[in-house]
């Protein structure tokens, strides 16, 4: 009988720590603003480490959670893209960072620092791209898209599994920068832009996602689905002083895409990844019959 007793106090003691280890394991599973704040002291240890494929790592999975992020999450994710050599994009979310900080930021005068120095390196780029050009006999004007080095660096920088998906997430990470505002002079934490988009690849089709926020505060998502089968990759934009806007245009028959903010040079960046995701995606794939 005690021996009996023992093996059943054995398999309880068993049940027990089963049971403990069972709650243990539903205690890593952090409600999205703790999981935010977790991951962005892991970015900043791994910026101020200078641990920049590490610290990558960190705001990708940063920008797939759900939630207001922080401001300083746009100060290191242009620290980042800088050290990259991805100048649009630094400068984007360095300006985001300034505008939603302000004056009293912690980052503040660095971010304005880094802006410029984004802008000596956009243009001392610039100035080597025009030389090889006219060296060349082309015309400056022409922008020719990044090559496939420039693609395999963003598949690198966002630790994605396929072409497809970096440039899936690189768009999206311009597109959060490039919300458009009804007043376009003040940008706060608390007041997410009027309108923004978000966009995913669903087979062979990029599913295009619209938030638009009424007057109300209450804000209506649409979806289209884009297929990439038949349209031209040369994704048209333009920007309008008139609306204070820039606009992308559907390759599909040329209406209005997307309504973004006024800044030419990031419209410029998400209307070329975009085509180059088109690009992408016909490649790998086959049209349906």
């Amino acid at each position: 009988m005690v021996k009996i007793t023992r093996i059943g106090r054995s398999s309880v003691c068993g049940l027990v720590l089963a049971s403990l280890l069972m709650t243990t394991g539903q205690a890593y599973a952090l409600e999205p603003e703790h999981e935010i704040r977790r991951l962005m002291l892991a970015t900043e240890e791994a910026v101020t480490g200078e641990n920049w494929g590490e610290a990558g790592e960190y705001l990708n999975r940063l920008q797939q959670l759900e939630g207001e992020k922080p401001a300083d999450y746009f100060y290191f994710r242009g620290r980042v893209m800088m050290e990259s050599g991805h100048f649009n994009e630094s400068r984007a979310a360095l300006e985001k960072y300034v505008s939603q900080a302000g004056a009293e930021g912690e980052h503040y005068n660095d971010a304005l620092k880094l802006i410029t120095s984004v802008e000596k390196a956009r243009k001392k780029e610039g100035a080597l791209a025009s030389k090889n050009s006219q060296s060349q006999n082309e015309p400056v004007a022409i922008i020719e898209p990044a090559g496939d080095e420039s693609l395999a660096k963003l598949k690198q920088l966002y630790l994605a599994e396929s072409d497809a998906q970096a440039l899936v997430i690189h768009a999206n990470t311009l597109l959060e920068g490039a919300g458009w505002r009804s007043d376009q002079r003040i940008v706060r934490l608390d007041q997410p832009a009027d309108i923004s988009y978000k966009v995913d690849r669903q087979n062979d089709e990029i599913s295009i996602q619209e938030s638009r926020r009424e007057d109300n505060g209450r804000v209506v998502k649409s979806t289209e689905s884009l297929g990439v089968f038949g349209v031209n990759p040369q994704i048209e934009w333009n920007c309008e002083s008139a609306t204070a806007s820039c606009w992308i245009y559907d390759p599909r028959d040329g209406s209005r895409l997307m309504k973004l903010s006024q800044n030419r040079e990031r419209a410029e960046e998400i209307a070329r990844t975009l085509g180059r995701l088109i690009k992408t995606m016909q490649g790998v794939g086959q049209p349906r019959s």
